[in-house]
């Protein structure tokens, strides 16, 4: 029975933290997850191994078992319940299910019972680590013997939605769940869900806020562009803007050249006490790709008084 090397198929040192575990499980997982490589065997098996190694090494009492006895391939009686041949009798393995992990594992823990083929691994009640859960478009938790669990899990959301506000819905432990983020949030804030992960736990979302291709997000202040007729920003006049909160119109000082910046107040992102930032927008002058008779003849006459 060849040993493993838990901390090398997570590719962490001996002395990582709970996070950097969880961290390189969660990569790994997503790399491998069935959903992801549909056919692939390997990737199937390495799949497992990686959930296998998590399973002991998140586990403060199989980690320290681990470092003291792996080598030995055997935990020594009375170690750990159901240890040296024992057979399973309790313990909480987050979702993944013991009878399908390697003799390795088996005969370190003591581990009886089947070995099975599936490309997940069970808990109690067949629920299956999706890869929606790893990816955090769900949060679910394995059927069967309950534990109060908090989860964690990050939610996109449009600029124009962090700005406005929206209603959202997520699937948490099979539930459907309506939430609100709130106007003027930004990318990294976090918000809680009281009660309603595993067991009664809490949701914990972090919000990530996408870019977006028109505007810009530079403090409390919203940076943007708009197209100006080469006529107008030579004689002056006015232009339309599109604002995150709808429209406004924006006065063009005669002899504006292109890379100008200009600003509209109180259009930018909404502040704390009820105030918002500036929106600035960049001049960009244009010319007609197509040009009338008559637009021809102007052209031609500005281009002789230039001369």
């Amino acid at each position: 029975m060849a040993y493993k090397d838990y901390y090398d198929v997570l590719g962490v040192s001996r002395s990582a933290s709970d996070a950097d575990i969880k961290s390189a499980y969660r990569k790994l997982a997503k790399q491998y997850h069935p959903d992801k490589n549909q056919g692939d065997e390997s990737a199937a098996d390495r799949f497992k191994e990686i959930g296998e190694a998590y399973a002991v090494l998140s586990d403060p009492e199989k980690r320290q078992l681990y470092d003291q006895y792996g080598h030995a391939g055997q935990v020594p009686p009375g170690a750990y319940p159901g240890g040296a041949g024992g057979g399973f009798q309790g313990g909480d393995f987050s979702g993944f299910d013991p009878s399908q992990f390697s003799d390795f594992f088996q005969g370190l823990f003591g581990m009886g019972g089947r070995r099975g083929g599936a490309s997940g691994f069970a808990g109690a009640g067949g629920a299956q680590v999706s890869l929606e859960d790893l990816l955090g478009g769900g949060i679910g938790g394995a059927q069967g013997r309950r534990f109060v669990q908090n989860v964690e899990g990050e939610l996109q959301v449009t600029l124009q939605e962090a700005f406005s506000g929206s209603d959202e819905v997520i699937n948490v432990d099979g539930k459907r769940l309506t939430l609100r983020v709130p106007a003027g949030t930004r990318d990294g804030a976090r918000l809680r869900v009281a009660g309603q992960g595993p067991g009664g736990g809490d949701v914990l979302l972090t919000i990530r806020v996408l870019e977006d291709p028109r505007f810009e997000l530079d403090g409390d202040d919203l940076i943007t562009a708009v197209d100006v007729p080469a006529p107008v920003g030579a004689l002056g006049g006015s232009v339309t803007v599109q604002t995150l909160g709808g429209s406004g119109n924006l006065t063009i000082p005669p002899g504006s050249s292109g890379g100008r910046r200009m600003r509209l107040r109180g259009q930018g992102w909404p502040k704390k006490d009820g105030t918002r930032g500036d929106l600035y927008v960049r001049l960009n002058l244009t010319v007609p790709k197509t040009l009338s008779d008559e637009e021809k003849e102007l052209y031609g006459r500005l281009r002789d008084l230039q001369k």
